[in-house]
This record gives structure tokens, C-alpha cells and sequence, in this order.
């Protein structure tokens, strides 16, 4: 079973991830998230094996950053993954990222999946037991929705 949360990565920003403005460059936020959906998707058992084994691999298809404080070089990062749902053939995955030894979210990335097929290159179905391994996960996760989830880019 997953943790819920589940803790997927931790990294320190590196001297080149800091731009003229000496926080981490927006790239470098997408770096540490990604980094936690291939832990995710280890523990869910999407990962690397899934990939050989069933021949289908899951590709980022939206994503969305909220941000909400600066880190700098040196920080660390933590990035605590939320399962927010899953269906036939995609996933939606929530990251916070948080600076070690502080309480503060840090930044938010919601990001949603689509299983595909490598040799079609093409949205394929779960198999029933990938299925029944996300839903258990989503069910796992359900109490943890985090704050600002499905917003959208936009001025009021």
C-alpha cells in the first residue's frame, strides 16, 4: 500500500538551478516533480518493469504550478506525492514540494497522466490488476486533497 502522503523525493538545488534573481529557476521545479513521479510511479508499480514488461509507460498530458514561496541554493526539497484519482486510462497525481525544516508549502504541481502504448503510441486501458493497484492508491489518498488543487491560469 502507498503512504498517504508519500514521501517520492528529496533533493537539494544545485548552483545551476538558481537564475539571475537567486531563486530556483521555474525549470528546476518541474525537474524535482518529475523526479517524484518516477518514485510514484515505482511504487504504484507504473515504473520502469511496467514499461518493459507491458510495454506501456504513462505521459505527462497537463499540468498545472502554483507557487508559492522562493527556494534558494542550498534548500532542500521534499516532494510529498498525492494520488488524486485514477480511471481507464489516465492518472492525476498531485506534488508539494516543501523546504526541509520548514512547515510551508513551497509549490503545488497537479499533473495528469495518460497510459500509453509504445508500440502504438497511443491511450491504452489499465490492466484490471494496474486498475485495482490506482484505485486502491486514489482510496488511500481520498482524505488528502491538497489546498488549491484545479485552479486555472487566469486574472479576475
Amino acid at each position: 500500500m502507498l503512504a498517504a502522503p508519500f514521501i517520492s523525493h528529496r533533493g537539494e538545488i544545485r548552483p545551476g538551478w538558481v537564475d539571475d534573481n537567486n531563486h530556483l529557476n521555474l525549470a528546476y521545479y518541474l525537474v524535482l516533480f518529475d523526479a517524484g513521479s518516477d518514485a510514484a510511479f515505482e511504487a504504484l508499480g507504473i515504473g520502469e518493469t511496467y514499461r518493459h514488461d507491458a510495454g506501456c509507460t504513462c505521459f505527462a498530458a497537463e499540468t498545472h504550478l502554483v507557487y508559492e514561496h522562493e527556494m534558494t541554493l542550498g534548500d532542500t526539497a521534499t516532494i510529498a506525492t498525492t494520488i488524486i484519482a485514477a480511471d481507464e486510462k489516465r492518472l492525476h497525481l498531485a506534488h508539494e514540494m516543501y523546504r526541509d525544516n520548514t512547515p510551508d508549502r513551497v509549490c503545488l504541481q497537479e499533473i495528469l497522466f495518460i497510459n500509453v502504448n509504445l508500440s502504438t503510441r497511443r491511450a491504452a486501458p489499465w490492466s484490471a490488476a494496474t486498475r485495482h493497484r490506482l484505485d486502491q492508491a486514489v482510496q488511500a489518498h481520498a482524505s488528502l486533497r491538497p489546498a488549491k488543487l484545479g485552479r486555472a491560469v487566469g486574472m479576475r
